[in-house]
């Protein structure tokens, strides 16, 4: 039975259920000695405690998607095929465009919120490159099966979990779909493919989206052998200028390392609650020693660059999370590279889901302005920031002022 399914939930709501009136029905009706009696009502505790703390579990997991089926929960999953060295570029001198079609059968994927907005599919993919083996999941925009787009290329932006997490949290717990797709169809943000590949790739490691030869090529993953696919199954845009990255916390530090790493692939990338130096995830791989905590810090990479990346960065966050990490990258920038920062208040709540559901709309308004559909979507720019009083989502979204932040109790 799935972590996730709702055959799962339902079941331990019957046992919560039952748990607690077996208690109440026989407490004082139990037969036999006495110590048996004790010992019986000290397991129907233990049941109805434990059925209680496992239903909390799987509430809390299916509104955040933690864990995405139990090989993740358990720590015995590994997506990693092989792991060779790769080279600097990732491709391990493989000619991508000589490698066949990738040619893949998706199906409706199941879990909250993954039927709405017209649905997400999945589809299970072998990395050629990478070697490895994982589910991608995929939402398509309202206009592309339209008749009208039937030879249009769409832009796409890859979406990240942070750690633990399931590439079904932007479509369960954020809902990026359901909140874009009536944007879309008013022409206010573009018709983004959506594709959300799983970034937990080992057990009980987060990767830190990088090449480490010997245990896993991340990288490879999620820069090339996941657009391949994409742009062989569906009418994509070519790399870098119609592609994006975006995540939030561990896949907010990959968004940006991504794009500032490999400016030929992605043109823009969204850091929610982001940090630069991989010790801001101690289970990271990249956070082990010293030279891959360098080498995978995107602050560090852009002060070195001998050539500045045609990038475009969104950095979003609180003071002491994400907030400071953007400024950084600000100062580290010099053209073509852009970054822009925003500010999040401690007002608007802290490091979870509620905090960036609001900000999943303006990133996407920015990120239409990136991607050069500016003609396509009417007003290109997110509103002025406000300065009256803020709601929650206006001050998580960064769409209110600092000042008015600031006379928020």
């Amino acid at each position: 039975m799935s972590l996730t399914g709702t055959p799962f939930l339902h079941s331990l709501i019957a046992l919560s259920v039952v748990a607690l009136a077996v208690p109440l029905l026989l407490w004082s009706r139990l037969p036999g000695p006495r110590v048996l009696r004790a010992a019986v009502r000290v397991l129907m505790l233990l049941f109805a405690q434990g059925t209680a703390v496992a239903l909390v579990f799987v509430v809390v997991n299916n509104d955040n998607n933690l864990y995405d089926d139990w090989a993740d929960l358990l720590g015995t999953g590994s997506h990693v095929q092989q792991a060779a060295d790769l080279g600097a570029d990732g491709t391990g001198g493989i000619a991508l465009e000589r490698l066949p079609r990738v040619r893949q059968t998706f199906t409706r994927a199941d879990g909250p919120g993954m039927r709405a907005a017209g649905g997400v599919r999945v589809t299970e993919l072998k990395g050629r490159v990478s070697g490895v083996t994982a589910e991608v999941y995929v939402w398509l925009p309202p206009q592309y099966d339209d008749p009208a787009y039937r030879n249009r290329k769409f832009p796409v932006v890859e979406l990240l979990p942070g750690y633990p997490g399931s590439p079904k949290s932007w479509f369960g717990a954020l809902g990026v779909h359901e909140q874009l797709l009536p944007l879309m169809r008013e022409g206010k943000v573009a018709p983004f493919i959506l594709v959300a590949p799983r970034t937990t790739l080992l057990p009980g490691v987060d990767t830190g989206c990088a090449n480490v030869p010997g245990t896993v090529n991340a990288d490879s993953w999620l820069s090339l052998d996941v657009p391949k696919m994409v742009k062989d199954n569906f009418r994509a845009e070519p790399a870098p200028r119609g592609w994006a990255v975006a995540g939030y916390s561990a896949g907010a530090h990959c968004a940006a390392r991504l794009a500032v790493a490999h400016p030929d692939r992605y043109r823009a990338a969204v850091s929610m609650s982001g940090y630069n130096d991989p010790i801001g995830e101690r289970d990271s791989l990249t956070a082990q020693n010293p030279a891959l905590r360098r080498a995978y810090n995107p602050c560090l990479m852009l002060r070195g660059a001998s050539a500045p990346p045609a990038v475009a960065l969104y950095a979003s966050g609180q003071p002491h999370d994400g907030y400071e990490a953007g400024l950084a990258l600000q100062r580290a920038a010099k053209a073509p590279t852009t970054v822009h920062v925003v500010y999040v208040p401690k007002s608007a709540g802290g490091h979870n889901m509620a905090l960036w559901r609001p900000q999943v709309a303006p990133a996407f308004r920015w990120l239409t302005t990136q991607l050069g559909r500016r003609g396509a979507v009417g007003r290109a720019t997110p509103p002025a920031p406000s300065s009256d009083g803020s709601t929650h989502a206006a001050l998580a979204s960064g769409t209110a002022s600092r000042a008015a932040a600031g006379r928020r109790p």
